[in-house]
């Protein structure tokens, strides 16, 4: 008898990884007949993913969770790239062939068939490669959204009449969503749907959301009501039933086991976490802005001089080194954090030797595991929708600096719909100039620090809720064991 076999087929990024394979790996803890196989799209222009995704594998049974690599040396042409914010959607979209026949050629090496492929799994922007690999297999297609609710209900809500270049010209323009209570700003809403290419690329996507069989939300209900009654109440197809949502969530790798970056060695973390349990409880904020997020020279003179002002405040500080404009790629740790290093003069003559002892500024950390300790009580973060449920899982109150994709809207579902963080500047980008000076900085460490706020009340209540929803009669047990059911009712197709 063959055994029923998931597909995954995530976006190559650091964000999108974690909760994939940690999903996965819940996937067959849940049921002991089910097997899964990832698809890893490797990409010429980010090897620090490839070795991040091989990091995660590692983690993995290896009898049932398997992995598939494609090399994805096909780049779309110069002459097909509609805009700069359509590049990687369009990459992803050209690696339908070499997917589809690793696939197909994967099956054939095995032989007689000791599984029954019984659906495929796609992130945001694999729906295309997903569909092509459905149709071939012929079984359902799912979505995985990585992110929240509410912004899954955002964009299966944009109004007709929206115009992507009008929006971008009016910053301060509202739109009403009906999975937000508030009207939402134009100057929040992720770039690419600010460009008119962008805006249609994500349509295409959109489309194919709606023709799902299934669509899984990393989130729980307990955060989300209104959003999650919304996606419930939806008809996406219409003329036909809405596909069922399951919120599983927090789906999030708690210990931090995915590896970025090659100068942080495990015996500096162990210095690290040394440091951190010589801290009083709940006195560290930790400043870490995401695999992608680096800031402008001016901008961590500003931060530091924040730190400074902020006297007494111990910090741990992730500070990784912006690439170049003429190499673009992903920020890299720096070779040297000491104070003679090339790091120490962008903070400002002196600052690692004024704060020493009460601070440390390194490369990347497990940021999970740095929540997860009890001497932690702040986080200066990005709002990535991993870092968000990380944060709240742990019960540590956000300090929102968003700086790129839907982050600003995260940063504004938390400060502003949910009472969850602190507002640092929920519109900021980072490519824009904007330079938050250090007196707002040093204010806003002290708020987001305060042991008694109402912000810190809200936080540890969802996370005693996140913790409740994910055991044996919590509502992200259930929709997982229901969504389990879904797919293990797929008719076998060898």
């Amino acid at each position: 008898m063959t055994t029923p076999e998931l597909i995954m087929i995530p976006i190559p990024a650091i964000g999108h990884l974690p909760p994939i394979f940690e999903f996965s790996k819940r996937l067959v803890s849940r049921n002991d007949r089910l097997s899964v196989t990832i698809v890893l799209i490797r990409t010429p222009f980010t090897p620090e993913v490839d070795s991040f995704s091989d990091s995660l594998a590692d983690s993995c049974d290896p009898n049932r969770i398997k992995f598939i690599r494609i090399s994805g040396q096909t780049l779309p042409s110069p002459e097909s790239i509609r805009s700069i914010q359509t590049f990687f959607p369009q990459f992803l979209d050209s690696q339908k062939d070499a997917v589809r026949e690793a696939l197909l050629a994967d099956r054939a090496n095995r032989g007689s068939p000791v599984s029954t492929v019984v659906g495929v799994v796609a992130d945001i922007l694999t729906t295309a490669v997903v569909e092509e690999v459905g149709k071939e297999l012929g079984v359902p297609t799912y979505l995985f959204h990585p992110s929240s609710a509410a912004f899954l209900g955002q964009l299966l809500s944009f109004p007709a009449e929206f115009r992507p270049e009008v929006a971008a010209g009016d910053p301060d323009g509202e739109i009403t969503f009906p999975s937000y209570v508030n009207p939402v700003p134009n100057k929040l809403l992720p770039s690419i749907m600010l460009d008119g290419e962008g805006y249609a690329t994500v349509n295409d996507h959109i489309r194919r959301f709606r023709k799902m069989k299934g669509i899984v939300l990393n989130s729980y209900v307990e955060i989300e009501a209104r959003a999650v009654r919304y996606l419930e109440g939806t008809n996406m197809a219409p003329g036909n039933s809405s596909p069922p949502v399951f919120c599983v969530g927090p789906v999030i790798d708690a210990k931090g086991q995915g590896k970025l970056g090659e100068i942080t060695t495990n015996s500096s973390i162990e210095k690290i976490m040394t440091w951190l349990d010589d801290q009083p409880r709940n006195s560290v904020v930790l400043l870490c802005f995401g695999s992608v997020g680096s800031f402008s020279d001016a901008q961590l003179k500003e931060i530091a001089a924040g730190l400074e002002l902020a006297e007494h405040q111990r910090f741990l500080w992730v500070i990784r080194e912006a690439p170049s404009k003429e190499a673009p790629g992903m920020p890299k740790d720096y070779l040297d954090y000491s104070e003679s290093g090339g790091l120490a003069g962008k903070l400002g003559e002196g600052f690692l030797d004024r704060t020493k002892g009460r601070g440390i500024v390194c490369g990347w950390v497990p940021q999970a595991a740095v929540l997860a300790h009890a001497a932690v009580g702040g986080f200066v973060s990005h709002c990535g929708w991993n870092s968000v449920l990380e944060s709240l899982w742990h019960g540590v109150p956000v300090l929102a600096w968003p700086m790129y994709a839907e982050q600003q809207m995260n940063a504004f579902y938390l400060a502003t719909e949910l009472g969850l963080a602190v507002e640092m500047r929920v519109d900021y980008r980072m490519e824009e100039d904007t330079v938050v000076k250090g007196d707002e900085i040093a204010k806003k460490i002290e708020r987001v620090m305060d042991g008694n706020s109402e912000t810190r009340r809200k936080v540890k209540e969802m996370s005693e809720a996140a913790r409740r929803a994910v055991v044996e009669g919590g509502s992200s047990f259930d929709a997982f064991g229901g969504f389990v059911d879904l797919i293990m009712k797929n008719k076998p197709i060898d």
